[in-house]
């Protein structure tokens, strides 16, 4: 008997979830030149894949070594650099907040876009009978690529490699405080002052005015463009966001108000650590006194430092104990010092994971903080633009790590922080307690991310997490006409106790100047 009905409960849960066994087929759009963003993605969509789902990506990188069911359908065009010359992202460090914006909502999130949409390998992706069951597009800069979903008639997720922003918050309804989330540009915590207050709030407007007046428009006349047969709009596909994955965990930053399609991954790109090069783990093995990793990322070159600054670094290099590995992007360093071992790349996350590397010399990316703090490394930032500064804020603040301005790069101000790092065992201490909280989860980020996505596609969407509030006006929202109307209440009865007050008063000095009428007759 009971075999006979657990014959029936497994028949009928195959039933209820089909997609428990079946492979699903998903597309990710990643648009970012970057490789920092481009990794968050194929981190998420690696993880996919490897749970059997048949994956297609749309990217300016491919993976290597993917299996027969992951497509890479890999756009080089999207890259900066198209002649080969390594641009100088340096230069962008002093750049007024306006004109960041300015470039990103009229030039370089629309400029991507349009690169990818009209890419031949892309159009003919667009024209086949080829189907989807969810649609996962990078949240940054990039709107009208949403309309990948309603073409394909799928569910939307999108992934933000920010975390919880304004794109990614406005997309599910989800509360945004500018009295505790700071500004991705500003230096600040989830603690502000008064005045950083006023300063971050102004910002947030302002870059929701660029926003919503400026990169909104031009995103919907270039979704009637090149989705000419939408039968949503813009608006609307926006409006029915299924999912938002989010590059972020609490531990690493701080409490953010969440609807329940808002997931937190951070992390994700990070993998098993792996055997690293014979010629680095040699360098490691043998740094008695420790070592330590220096790298501005992807983006940024370590060999388009100004001399000044690169020799000041050098000079600081050659007076420690530690051994260094630096990500130099050139064959030779002049005046290397003996303890120091350059490369173009190197494999960050295996390195930050050998017990010898002590210190994290670091442009302060999201990424790169994560892969640290995930391996309990203190850093040293040299923040240059985007969130770099925010993230070394929090590393100050959470005592993990100190800052130093590009302005003031010096042999002095580096080799303070550098033996400020080295010399006081709490910044180590509170580097392991934050990787400690951090890796302390039911589940890692990848598995997170595929039961998600498993679910929305299981659920059709899974409409029923959408947040009312998308539905609501501007002025509905923020309780505006509550507020009016509570107003006109209030002024009402003032009204009707000034009327009421008036008539008593004016009836009883009638009353009054009757009675001594009265009186004197």
């Amino acid at each position: 008997m009971y075999g006979r009905l657990g014959i029936v409960a497994l028949l009928s849960w195959l039933v209820a979830f089909p997609r428990a066994l079946e492979g699903a087929k998903i597309l990710g759009v990643l648009p970012s030149a970057g490789w920092s963003h481009y990794a968050i993605g194929e981190g998420l969509m690696k993880a996919l894949n490897r749970a059997g789902h048949d994956v297609t990506v749309i990217a300016a990188h491919s993976w290597k070594e993917a299996p027969a069911n992951y497509r890479n359908i890999e756009l080089k065009e999207l890259v900066f650099d198209k002649g080969g010359s390594e641009p100088d992202l340096f230069q962008y460090r002093n750049d007024l907040y306006l004109k960041v914006l300015y470039l990103l909502y009229t030039q370089i999130g629309p400029g991507l876009s349009e690169l990818i949409l009209t890419h031949p390998k892309v159009r003919e992706l667009l024209n086949s009978d080829e189907s989807f069951d969810a649609v996962i597009v990078e949240c940054f800069a990039s709107d009208v690529l949403y309309g990948f979903a309603q073409h394909f008639k799928a569910p939307l997720i999108v992934f933000s490699p920010f975390g919880a922003s304004m794109w990614a918050n406005d997309l599910v309804g989800t509360p945004y405080p500018y009295s505790q989330i700071p500004h991705t540009f500003l230096r600040y915590t989830d603690r502000m002052t008064l005045w950083e207050r006023f300063l971050n709030t102004l910002l947030w407007n302002v870059d929701r005015l660029y926003y919503e007046n400026v990169f909104l428009p031009r995103q919907v006349e270039m979704y009637s463009k090149y989705f000419p047969n939408a039968t949503q709009s813009l608006e609307q596909i926006m409006k029915n966001v299924s999912l938002a994955l989010l590059n972020q965990h609490f531990s690493l930053s701080f409490p953010h108000p969440y609807a329940p399609n808002m997931i937190e991954i951070g992390g994700i790109q990070i993998a098993e650590p792996k055997t690293l090069p014979e010629d680095l783990q040699t360098f490691l093995d043998a740094s008695k006194h420790g070592a330590i990793y220096f790298s501005m990322g992807s983006m940024l070159k370590g060999c388009k430092f100004p001399e000044e600054k690169r020799n000041a670094i050098i000079n600081v290099f050659g007076k420690l104990k530690q051994n260094v590995l630096w990500k130099y992007e050139n064959t030779s360093l002049p005046n290397k010092p003996k303890n120091v071992l350059i490369k173009k790349w190197m494999p960050q996350n295996d390195i930050l994971a050998h017990p010898n590397v002590k210190l994290f010399l670091t442009h302060g990316g999201l990424l790169g903080s994560t892969e640290a703090l995930y391996h309990g490394k203190p850093m040293v930032g040299i923040p240059i633009y985007g969130d770099q500064r925010l993230n070394m804020a929090r590393a100050a603040t959470a005592g993990y790590g100190v800052s130093v301005e590009f302005e003031d790069l010096s042999e002095e101000s580096i080799a303070r922080a550098i033996n400020v790092i080295l010399n006081d065992s709490s910044f180590a201490t509170n580097a392991r307690l934050i990787s400690r909280r951090f890796r302390d989860k039911p589940m890692g980020p990848a598995k997170t991310a595929v039961f998600w996505v498993e679910y929305v596609i299981r659920h059709n969407g899974a409409p029923h997490m959408r947040s009312s509030a998308l539905d609501l006006s501007f002025f509905e929202y923020r309780l505006l006409d509550v507020y009016a109307l509570m107003l006109l209440i209030v002024l009402l009865i003032l009204g009707g106790l000034y009327v009421t007050v008036k008539l008593t008063l004016r009836s009883l000095c009638s009353n009054l100047k009757r009675g001594l009428k009265n009186k004197r007759e």
